[in-house]
């Protein structure tokens, strides 16, 4: 990888502190068309490991369930670092998206 995740153009960012909202969010990335989107999708959550980790598999889930659901292609790439001392980041980008931005 010779790039970091942040550096990918990010078209909507979401804040999310419980896994409740995750579904929601998950929602709004298959409506707003996750492949046709010319960047990424950043979810900024809190760094307590145990949500954090619930906060992405439920994104994960949803996003693919979501996409299989509305006929959409399910190639998803996502990355999680630390965005600050109390966060953790996720990006998510679809793989033909990504090429297209050369990356």
């Amino acid at each position: 990888m010779d790039f970091h995740p942040s550096q990918l153009p990010v078209i909507q960012s979401f804040q999310i502190d419980d896994e409740r909202k995750a579904v929601e969010i998950a929602d709004q990335m298959v409506k707003l068309g996750f492949t046709t989107q010319k960047g990424a999708f950043k979810v900024i959550m809190t760094k307590e490991q145990k949500i954090a980790k619930k906060i992405g598999f439920t994104i994960m889930n949803e996003l693919n369930f979501g996409l299989r659901k509305t006929k959409q292609e399910r190639d998803v790439r996502y990355w999680i670092y630390s965005h600050d001392a109390d966060h953790y980041a996720m990006v998510l980008i679809s793989s033909k998206v990504m090429s297209e931005l050369g990356f």
